[in-house]
């Protein structure tokens, strides 16, 4: 008879997966669900469908050893974790479709005294709505469960040591739920753990990447100002930052990510007239990516105008950040699809040396694209990028950095 999990993890995706790993690797049976069949099959195999550094180690052992094992639907365990997507059925609605469908999936699972955990990112008060949905269909459990909020705030590129070694706010709906909540994580994380409520842990993780995307904002206005200024953004930052008490963030061709690019949202969509920097934050970072894109489109023409013939161009990266695969909301992808659909007859050469195929791209070697390419457009810092010679014989527009901080 196989034995039953001791906890379930409801999403396999980018925090699911080496959250599974991570209680896996303390000889805990862990029951992965995921809607999609073929993620499934990949870690039954041991294989892991995203990149993630040392992740594919610990789904290897994991799933050798027979502490996790993944599945399209649940099963009984004591805890239930849940880490799925909270996308937006447009800019002004956040959708929990997601966090409510995998609630609905276990709630003929639980019993009494069991832990349930959303750590997906989510609306204030979506912790007490599950509660609400959760004991409108096992009234009998009411009051017998444990229910919380604990968001995730890792790194892509460095998870398997953040969900470690990070502090966590964990929230519940009542005090015997925060506590519980807290005993579960001190059991695999290293780092402070810091009691709250559910709505304002669910605050806490909005509020952490609405700061980013606010500091972020800064930076880029600042890289539109110095460009009609005359001014290098770059030099001018370094120089700034010379004050004690002044730390201004890099700019780039936007934000992306599930995260920046996407919390503020979820503060602007409840309070609209009380975010109004949040708002302008996320407006200034949209229109940074668009910016870029025109950026391309006048290079372009003044090579024709120059040269008499359509230059090639390199289109150096297609990630949200330096040194990931993950292509999410990303404002590279955006220029690039920007800049492709204004093409007039141009040789482009795409690249993003972090994934093997992409379904839209025809990709190229970076060095490839580098040596043909007329005009070489810096979207992402990538550490490939950083070797390449720093030329004077092509157009370069560097929206990121890689050119001029090396």
């Amino acid at each position: 008879m196989e034995r039953q999990p001791e906890v379930v993890m409801i999403g396999l995706g980018y925090i699911g997966l080496p959250t599974a790993a991570l209680i896996a690797s303390q000889n805990v049976h862990v029951h992965g669900v995921d809607i999609n069949q073929s993620v499934v099959d990949t870690i039954n195999q041991g294989k892991i469908h995203i990149v993630e550094p040392d992740l594919g180690d610990a789904v290897a052992k994991a799933v050798e050893n027979g502490f996790l094992k993944a599945a399209t639907k649940a099963v009984e365990a004591n805890t239930y974790l849940v880490v799925v997507p909270t996308p937006f059925k447009d800019k002004n609605e956040p959708d929990i479709s997601f966090v409510e469908a995998a609630t609905k999936g276990i709630l003929p699972l639980l019993k009494e005294g069991d832990l349930y955990i959303i750590e997906s990112t989510s609306p204030v008060g979506t912790t007490e709505k599950m509660m609400e949905l959760i004991y409108s269909e096992r009234a009998e459990l009411k009051d017998k469960l444990h229910i919380a909020y604990c968001p995730e705030r890792v790194l892509p590129g460095n998870v398997m040591h953040e969900l470690v070694h990070n502090d966590r706010v964990i929230g519940g709906v009542d005090e015997k739920s925060t506590q519980k909540a807290l005993g579960f994580y001190a059991k695999y994380v290293k780092g402070e753990l810091h009691p709250t409520n559910a709505r304002t842990a669910e605050m806490c993780k909005l509020v952490e990447n609405s700061s980013r995307d606010v500091q972020i904002a800064f930076a880029n206005e600042l890289s539109l100002i110095c460009d009609k200024a005359g001014i290098n953004v770059w030099e001018l930052i370094h120089l700034a930052n010379k004050h004690p008490r002044v730390n201004i963030l890099q700019p780039g061709c936007g934000v992306g990510g599930h995260c920046i690019a996407v919390d503020p949202y979820f503060i602007t969509a409840d309070f609209p007239m009380e975010s109004q920097i949040i708002g302008k934050a996320r407006e200034i970072n949209n229109y940074k990516s668009f910016w870029c894109a025109e950026k391309v489109k006048s290079a372009k023409l003044e090579f024709r105008l120059k040269h008499g013939r359509q230059p090639s161009i390199a289109i150096m990266g297609l990630a949200f950040k330096p040194n990931i695969d993950d292509l999410r909301e990303s404002p590279a992808k955006y220029i690039a699809q920007k800049v492709l659909q204004d093409s007039q007859d141009e040789e482009y050469f795409i690249v993003e040396p972090n994934i093997e195929s992409h379904n839209v791209f025809k990709l190229t070697d970076y060095k490839t694209a580098f040596a043909k390419a007329d005009i070489v457009v810096y979207l992402v810092a990538h550490n490939e990028f950083k070797s390449l010679p720093k030329v004077t014989d092509k157009v370069v527009l560097d929206f990121c950095g890689v050119f001029e901080n090396r």
